[in-house]
């Protein structure tokens, strides 16, 4: 196994041992049809409802089978192939997407009806995120592990750069266009995880409990640090979820078409996409926890140049700025909860972990389709920036060990 990206060690680096390199192709096909997909489902629900609050409701449709599921999936993901579990749960992707593209072009689908089948994304997104995060940890050794969670974000960053915009391009052929190449991808991303060979030490079969279902809170609660930086995050993804309104910011206020769209989605990856690179060659040796704090200040200093800009390149880049400066707080956080969990539990953990941060992402979708529709958008968004950084300050106070931390070395 290698011992640096650099060259240093005749062994290959990461990309070249086939079962990461599989890893990381399924990574980039299901994060590239979730984007896509992401795309037509916002413009296509704005379009039939003229309502930021549908575009909100869409957010909640996704939080709640991730919510609810939560207990359930750390369960299965410590308890069977993890690869057999993320390979079912692309294939359900894939399927919806192909619902989705039907629908759409024989003219029967309808707000109710995409609300739904996003439900059906969002119940087996819930399964995928944790169960993929679990998996990391088995592909690499642990002194790669924070390359390799770099690595992993470089792979979603990219997805997330080509995804909009690719998506907001076909979306002029149509929205079933779009969601059948999304429907092709994460067919594509479960064979590449079906693909993939390792060796693993088959898990304890302990009996189901209340005891063990709540096993990745008690874990989580018990370690400040980790429990800081996962809160932290959480509040700030829940505020600063701009993300949601970008379809109004497209429409009415920069005035620009779906493939403007496209781009403001995707600005936010490149600006992940660069810092991950960097992350991944140069990783963080040194003041993690302080680091931490200024990324997520950063986000919400950025999504507060958003909410008031008005011009389209402006926009583009305080997008830039945000997306790099959450991809360091999401791979300190990352290597800390995935060094710190014995793998026996890094499927509750991880199930924990991705009810707090991944359910943040569409609560902050629901928040702000709210609040806009209270306030308007652009308070909405200026609010939610605000909070980030007070949210930030408190944070400190809070959890002086997640400040104190100096390195993610194991």
């Amino acid at each position: 196994m290698p011992a640096s990206l650099h060259g240093v060690s005749p062994a290959p680096p990461l990309l070249r041992q086939k079962p990461f390199a599989l890893f990381w192709c399924a990574r980039v096909s299901t994060a590239l049809a979730f984007q896509m997909q992401a795309v037509a489902v916002g413009w296509q629900g704005y379009a039939l409802t003229g309502s930021p609050f549908f575009l909100g409701m869409v957010g909640l449709a996704q939080f709640l089978p991730m919510f609810l599921l939560s207990l359930v999936v750390g369960q299965v993901a410590d308890r069977c192939d993890r690869r057999r579990v993320a390979a079912v749960c692309q294939l359900v992707e894939g399927l919806a997407a192909g619902t989705l593209a039907i629908g759409s072009h024989s003219g029967w689908l309808r707000p109710g009806s995409l609300l739904a089948i996003v439900f059906v994304v969002g119940a087996a997104r819930a399964f995928e995120g944790p169960t993929m995060h679990a998996l990391v940890p088995g592909l690499v050794p642990a002194s790669l592990l924070p390359r390799a969670v770099a690595w992993s974000a470089s792979a979603n960053q990219t997805a997330t750069i080509l995804g909009p915009a690719l998506g907001g391009v076909l979306y002029a052929a149509g929205p079933a266009v779009v969601y059948t190449m999304a429907g092709g991808l994460f067919l594509s991303a479960s064979l590449f995880i079906t693909g993939i060979h390792m060796v693993r030490t088959p898990p304890v079969r302990e009996p189901v409990s209340l005891e063990s279902l709540f096993a990745g809170i008690a874990f989580i609660r018990g370690r400040p640090a980790i429990l800081g930086a996962i809160s932290l995050d959480l509040f700030a993804v829940l505020l600063g979820g701009a993300t949601a309104l970008l379809p109004v910011y497209a429409r009415d206020i920069l005035v620009i078409g779906p493939w403007g769209l496209g781009l403001l989605r995707s600005a936010p990856a490149v600006g992940a996409l660069s810092m991950s690179v960097v992350l991944a060659h140069y990783p963080l040796q040194r003041r993690v926890g302080r680091i931490m704090f200024g990324a997520v200040a950063t986000f919400g200093l950025a999504t507060v140049v958003f909410a008031v800009s008005t011009s389209f390149a402006l926009s583009l880049g305080t997008l830039a700025i945000l997306g790099a400066a959450d991809v360091i707080s999401v791979v300190i956080r990352n290597s800390l909860v995935q060094l710190g969990t014995p793998d026996a539990m890094r499927g509750r953990v991880s199930a924990v972990h991705s009810m707090f941060i991944g359910t943040s992402n569409q609560l902050g979708e629901f928040e702000s389709g709210v609040t806009a529709a209270w306030f308007g958008t652009v308070p909405a968004v200026l609010l939610g920036g605000v909070g980030t950084i007070l949210v930030t300050l408190l944070w400190m106070r809070l959890f002086p060990e997640l400040a104190r931390i100096e390195s993610l070395k194991h």
